[in-house]
């Protein structure tokens, strides 16, 4: 009993310091000069760098989903289906929520989100602020109609906590100079229900998305597989047929996204609908 208490205790002390940390965080990036913050770029190799452990995939976004043991190179592979994707298209592979029944009360906390979003990363528009501020670019040299700066530490802390000011990952648009900021992603685990995505953000102003019912190829077939099969985009959806095409089946890949594009002049289209 006494050792309950004791690993109970420590846990609550581990959010605690998790919190306080993030508190320090925001005020630190409001006083502070990007100088001041100055990391390394990522590197060209398009892996994405952060927190230990999280190199291949997006904070609180973990594969995880009973098909075996971690495997690296299946959470690099589906990463890379996603990134050629837009986040809009439909078919059997993303799961969006639905939306709720609109109110007044939903559209006021909305525009308080995009609000709080909008000015805390109008600096970013300055992509080398973003990079100067922890954020690191998802394979930059793969093309891709968005391009997500993701920061590891803020996307970890979404796990316990939402800050509207700190989303898990900036998006942009690339130009001929460099990169054009367009909106944000918020993340939450996948293991959490509808009604706990809609206390963050109302599910009638936004649509939470999954994406679901992945096979990957074969390991020997990695690297030149059948795309119109395999993959985010491919036909094999259940795991029965992944299972006879021999690929690896993962239901549920990393977890709950949601994009913002708090620079837009419609509600829709801030939102995404």
């Amino acid at each position: 009993m006494h050792r309950s208490k004791f690993v109970f205790a420590a846990f609550l002390g581990v959010i605690s310091v998790a919190l306080a940390v993030s508190a320090v965080r925001v005020a630190a990036r409001q006083q502070a000069s990007p100088q001041k913050e100055k990391m390394a770029p990522a590197s060209g190799s398009g892996q994405m760098q952060g927190m230990p452990g999280m190199d291949h995939d997006m904070p609180g976004m973990d594969m995880g989903q009973g098909a075996g043991d971690k495997d690296p190179q299946a959470e690099h592979g589906a990463m890379d289906a996603m990134s050629r994707m837009h986040h809009h298209q439909m078919g059997p592979h993303m799961y969006m929520t639905k939306l709720r029944p609109s109110n007044s009360q939903d559209w006021a906390k909305g525009d308080e989100i995009v609000k709080e979003l909008r000015e805390s990363i109008e600096k970013y528009k300055d992509y080398h602020a973003a990079l100067a501020d922890g954020f690191r670019i998802f394979m930059p040299n793969v093309p891709q109609a968005e391009y997500h700066f993701t920061n590891y530490y803020d996307g970890y802390l979404e796990s316990f906590r939402f800050d509207p000011t700190l989303p898990t990952s900036l998006l942009y648009k690339k130009t001929k100079t460099g990169y054009e900021l367009i909106g944000a992603m918020y993340t939450m685990p996948k293991r959490v229900t509808e009604d706990q995505l809609n206390e963050r953000i109302p599910l009638s102003v936004a649509q939470w998305h999954l994406h679901t019912k992945l096979c990957m190829p074969p390991k020997d077939e990695r690297g030149h597989a059948d795309l119109t099969r395999f993959g985010l985009t491919g036909s094999i959806i259940t795991k029965e047929s992944c299972t006879d095409a021999g690929g690896t089946f993962y239901p549920v890949i990393f977890g709950w996204m949601v994009h913002v594009y708090p620079f837009e002049d419609s509600r829709e289209k801030i939102w995404g609908q």
